[in-house]
């Protein structure tokens, strides 16, 4: 039996015996209330004092199970955290970290626990429900000597070969997306823009990529930039640089 079956019949199984437990005791703690009155007095106290943060979280957990914003396996953040759901509890979730002190939206390793409350109070962003690729931005800047038409040509290659059937997977659940969000995206294929910095001139790739190959697909991009360049006299990664320039004297007025 996978790790994924036997999770989900342990939290089956968890949520059956919390609900035969209230069942059960429910009945004898209302019971011993002597009147409506004090159970209405001790019942508000306590909502109002010390079960606050629990009733929120509580309520946390309906709105996932219900309105499902997100579901164990996916990639999500939540506020200035992001990972992935591995658990989903009654009073928190926990998630894998991603991103942090590591680049390329990697797990960092650690498993955070977030207050199911947190739903309510921060913005929640989901990788996978409705549209699951992201748009990812490679950076390439050449010196403003090179001849950055020749290098912008070989980029759109480089990006056209390894990203073209993302676009296509995306196409697709744009139109499947579309009968539940209003998602909308005019071009879809892998493109290179120009811009000019101070170092030289920026080619930023720009291209649809699935979450978890995001570093992936930037290496192999890399790769491929790398030894495409290094084949072309004529272009040059740039990077900062200090130029000092020189006058030459000028000729005395005096004779």
């Amino acid at each position: 039996m996978d790790a994924k079956r036997v999770y989900l019949y342990r939290r089956v199984i968890l949520y059956a015996y919390t609900v035969l437990l209230i069942l059960f005791i429910g009945p004898i703690w209302v019971k011993g209330i002597s009147s409506l009155t004090t159970f209405l007095g001790l019942a508000s106290a306590g909502v109002a004092i010390a079960l606050r943060d629990t009733i929120s979280n509580i309520a946390g957990w309906f709105f996932i199970v219900s309105r499902k914003p997100f579901k164990v396996g996916d990639r999500i953040q939540i506020g200035e955290v992001a990972g992935d759901v591995v658990d989903i509890r009654l009073f928190q979730f926990s998630m894998v970290e991603i991103g942090n002190w590591v680049d390329g939206d990697q797990s960092t390793g650690r498993i955070i626990h977030v207050p199911n409350s947190k739903v309510f109070q921060e913005p929640l962003a989901n990788y996978h429900i409705g549209f699951e690729y992201i748009w990812n931005e490679i950076p390439v800047l050449v010196t403003f000597e090179s001849d950055w038409k020749k290098a912008k040509g070989l980029l759109d290659n480089i990006v056209r070969e390894n990203a073209s059937d993302f676009s296509e997977g995306a196409r697709k659940q744009i139109r499947r997306a579309a009968e539940k969000y209003l998602i909308f995206y005019s071009v879809l294929t892998p493109i290179v823009y120009t811009s000019v910095k101070e170092s030289g001139i920026l080619l930023t790739i720009r291209y649809l990529v699935k979450p978890r190959q995001r570093r992936t697909s930037e290496q192999r991009m890399w790769e491929a930039v790398l030894d495409a360049f290094s084949e072309e006299k004529d272009i040059q990664l740039a990077y900062p640089t200090t130029r000092f320039y020189t006058t030459p004297p000028r000729p005395s007025s005096r004779g």
